[in-house]
């Protein structure tokens, strides 16, 4: 069942009647005005005993009509309010042709707004203070509001002057905590958050899932009525990008009930226990508003931030990163590949260290909080009732919906995803193509655009693994790349600009040497003829010499189609278009190679040692990992020194066991350029002329076909080939000489 198949809540402007006032909004104006009133009359009969009750509100009617009058408007502006909440043609005939002040008020930001209203109301009630102290005081009212305090301030004893002190020392400390506890956390009233499913595209399998929620959190006596409880708490994880805060504005948006949004360093204070008092101020809030509104919905956003209990955030851990370097090695892999680098360079880096938190017991708070142990509601509930002997009343059933977010879920405690915590955990993944297809719709509906169903779902086959976030920053790009050429409708052109941008970063306006500029041409020559001749798992998207901030050439790779599982093959092939680097510069250049094969061999190593101690892909079976995990040749077992001589066997076993599977596909990468020598050559002359090719001029010059900006049929021809190697050699002699080559780049 898709997002588009299910009528979600409606929103604002989709409404024909006035949204529904609660009795205590519909009432509170009035209860005030009654209130000033009766005090009124009862300062009229203190001050004559022999008055009744009748003639002294018939006097309170005489000398304060005006109050009568306000409370009169009043009860006709909630009148009106009625009957545009029940007639959709009154409101819509209000709305048209007298709503004259709501448009004009409306232009105003709901902030100031909000503050207007505040004013007018702390106002209001001024107003009618200072008109009861002047009947209780025979003063005039304004005389009377400044008389009050210094007849209070008189009116108490020594002793409770005294206590009058020691509290007010007490409220400043209190007042400076609960000033630091304050920030961090945002509410949201209902139909403040816009936001429907129908707005989150590409993860309608996750959405089907938070549908069942909110149907227990809407009538939750359709599970409870039958032995069950109300899951309470959500984890959506998943990659950056992806949806999750979308989604939980969405879940707020659809039910109707308060939003309540924690920011991720809303617990990080420099004072101990202040992350408790805002866990205890956060929940009582909480509990305040799921009364209110029949339920609440909290956000906590990058939950890890949370961390582990008694674990500290490491200070100066270093964390290598495997794709840096002068060759951009990740774009050689998938996304997989890449990933599982960047993880296990940030596992190597944080090895010392852990994760953050919020400080000392502020996850503990939370945990006891989330538990579902509910104490006694209200002072009387809980002090007078078993004062008196009575048993507290029960505390009610409160409808909050934990929504817990983050890209890393193993840095989370396991006490907290316990059930009854936490008791669904979502996975908020990469869209797969058709939900690609679909964000990439939805986001073009917003703009000017020609291009076609076709172009789209070529789009989302060349942007694997794009989120939401991606996606919708790539549509932005497009169009700001049309607008710089004088154009307001994005064409496909545009589109495919904003994807390199967005995958090289902007090229850096330096021009290499002529020896080098070969050099590195010949470098990712043999890059893209690997990957063309040898990887059927990925095409190559683009191959460039340009020089970008951290590379200085790449060739850059997409899979075709959406694929979950892989094989020693692949991963082989990866390893072979790394290793061509190195084989292709000591082939070309005399056995002498540059340092910008060094980010290849990291990247090389690093699946090797996966595929042979963790994947079952090498020459033994065992598993480096369990070996480790259950110390087997560690200090255990033996004589100390016996069994550290024999962990370090191991390791030297399995270091020898990579390198010989190195050093077997670097022969074989050897063996395919030499057989290749004149693709490479082919493919690094037209880098060298065209600096960037799309991934159909590469096939292009490998085939002798036509692509978008390189004709293949010269590449095929022996006299072009032959021209081509001397232009190698003359710049291979001026590359052991350090000189400037003696012929120029052919061209043809």
């Amino acid at each position: 069942m898709s997002s588009s198949e299910v009528k979600g809540r409606i929103k604002d402007d989709e409404r024909t009647t006035r949204i529904h006032l609660t009795l205590f909004d519909r009432t509170k104006f009035l209860l005030l005005f009654a209130l000033v009133f009766f005090i009124l009359v009862w300062a009229a009969m203190a001050d004559n005993p022999l008055l009744s009750f009748s003639d002294a509100a018939t006097g309170a009617f005489t000398k304060r009509w005006w109050i009568v009058a306000i409370a009169a408007f009043e009860i006709v502006r909630q009148l009106h309010f009625l009957l545009a909440e029940l007639l959709a043609p009154y409101h819509g005939v209000w709305v048209k042709y007298f709503a004259l002040v709501d448009r004009v008020i409306h232009k105003l930001s709901d902030w100031t707004r909000y503050r207007i209203s505040r004013v007018a109301k702390v106002l209001l009630f001024v107003a009618l203070l200072a008109v009861v102290l002047g009947a209780v005081y025979k003063e005039t009212p304004i005389k009377a509001l400044f008389l009050a305090p210094k007849a209070l301030w008189s009116a108490l004893p020594m002793l409770g002057q005294l206590l009058f002190a020691v509290v007010f020392i007490l409220i400043q400390f209190f007042a400076m905590f609960w000033f630091l506890s304050r920030g961090g956390i945002d509410t949201y009233f209902p139909d403040d958050v816009r936001t429907r499913f129908s707005d989150v595209w590409g993860q309608d399998h996750v959405l089907n899932r938070i549908r069942e929620n909110l149907l227990f959190l809407e009538s939750p006596e359709k599970i409870e009525d039958h032995g069950g409880y109300v899951p309470g708490g959500i984890l959506l994880w998943g990659p950056p990008g992806t949806g999750k805060t979308l989604m939980a504005e969405s879940m707020a948006g659809e039910t109707g009930k308060p939003f309540v949004f924690v920011d991720p360093g809303a617990f990080n204070n420099m004072f101990f226990g202040v992350g408790v008092l805002k866990v205890k101020s956060l929940f009582r809030k909480l509990r305040k508003l799921a009364l209110r509104y029949g339920g609440v919905v909290v956000f906590f956003d990058e939950a890890d931030s949370l961390g582990n209990r008694g674990i500290s955030v490491g200070g100066g851990a270093a964390r290598s990163n495997p794709f840096s370097g002068a060759c951009h090695g990740g774009n050689y892999l998938s996304s997989e590949a890449s990933s599982l680098l960047a993880r296990e360079a940030f596992v190597a880096g944080t090895a010392a260290g852990g994760g953050g938190g919020g400080g000392m017991g502020t996850l503990q708070a939370l945990l006891t909080e989330l538990s579902g142990l509910k104490k006694p509601r209200g002072f009387f509930n809980r002090v007078l009732r078993r004062a008196l002997g009575m048993r507290p009343k029960n505390p009610p059933k409160y409808r909050i919906l934990v929504v817990m977010a983050t890209n890393m879920p193993e840095a989370l405690d396991e006490a907290l995803l316990r059930p009854g915590r936490i008791d669904r955990m979502y996975r908020v993944g990469y869209p797969s193509k058709a939900g690609r297809v679909r964000t990439y719709e939805g986001y073009l509906a917003k703009v000017s655009h020609s291009l076609t169903p076709e172009e789209i779902e070529k789009l989302a086959t060349i942007t694997p693994y794009s989120t939401g976030a991606s996606i919708k920053d790539t549509i932005n790009e497009a169009l700001i790349t049309a607008i710089r050429d004088g154009r307001t409708s994005i064409i496909w052109s545009d589109v495919i600009k904003a994807k390199q941008s967005k995958d090289l970063g902007p090229a850096e306006d330096v021009e290499y040497i002529d020896r080098e500029r070969h050099a590195v041409a010949v470098h990712e020559a043999c890059h893209g003829v690997m990957a063309h001749l040898i990887r059927r798992h990925m095409e190559i998207d683009l191959a460039t010499i340009e020089k970008g901030s951290d590379y200085l050439g790449m060739v850059a790779s997409i899979p075709p189609d959406d694929q979950f599982t892989r094989w020693k093959s692949e991963y082989e092939a990866d390893i072979l278009v790394s290793l061509a680097s190195l084989a292709g510069e000591r082939i070309f250049f005399n056995g002498d190679n540059s340092s910008g094969v060094s980010s290849d061999l990291e990247t090389a190593t690093t699946i090797a040692s996966l595929m042979e101690g963790h994947w079952g892909m090498g020459s033994t079976i065992s598993s480096h990992a369990s070996n480790r995990r259950f110390e087997v040749g560690a200090p255990g077992g033996g004589k100390p020194r016996d069994a550290k001589e024999e962990a370090t066997a191991l390791r030297r076993a399995l270091a020898d066991r990579i390198e010989d599977n190195l050093s077997t596909l670097l022969t074989k990468a050897e063996e395919i350029l030499n057989l290749n020598r004149g693709k490479v050559l082919s493919l690094a002359h037209a880098l060298e002329q065209f600096k960037t090719l799309s991934g159909e001029d590469v096939e292009a010059v490998m085939n002798g076909g036509r692509g978008p900006l390189v004709d293949g049929a010269p590449y095929q021809s022996p006299e072009n080939i032959a021209k081509i190697e001397q232009y190698h050699q003359s710049a291979l002699a001026a590359h052991l000489e350090h000189r400037k080559p003696e012929l120029s780049l052919p061209i043809f």
